[in-house]
């Protein structure tokens, strides 16, 4: 299937939200709390992503989350063996094995994420 392109981002551009749906709501849950319909079959209960800003005293920590989300430098105690290291995974055809590509795509997941912070 096509994948949808972020408007005006060009075919690279993956959208943030088919990335996630695609890759992560499996074990995040839709609005990423932790809910998915595969969390209770993992070893540990995934996090509530929607509440990275609030246990970060209100900012969304945008470079973090990223590091965590690509997985290739991990962070201590960040993103534990059971999550996918997304950046060798995305490193694909799709992405044309370009690194840029899969950080453009790692970056609109991010992007994705922040719109799912409590209010």
């Amino acid at each position: 299937p096509t994948l949808p392109v972020v408007p005006d981002g060009g075919v690279e551009a993956v959208s943030g939200a088919y990335a996630y749906r695609t890759h992560c709501a499996s074990c995040h849950g839709p609005g990423g709390r932790g809910d998915g319909p595969l969390a209770e079959s993992l070893r540990f209960t995934p996090p509530d992503l929607s509440l990275i800003a609030k246990h970060n005293g209100g900012e969304y920590p945008a470079e973090t989350v990223h590091r965590i989300v690509d997985g290739r430098k991990p962070l201590a105690g960040h993103g534990g063996p059971d999550m996918p290291i997304w950046g060798d995974a995305f490193k694909n055809p799709e992405t044309g094995f370009d690194d840029a590509s899969v950080k453009a795509k790692i970056r609109a997941v991010v992007e994705h994420v922040r719109t799912l912070q409590a209010k």
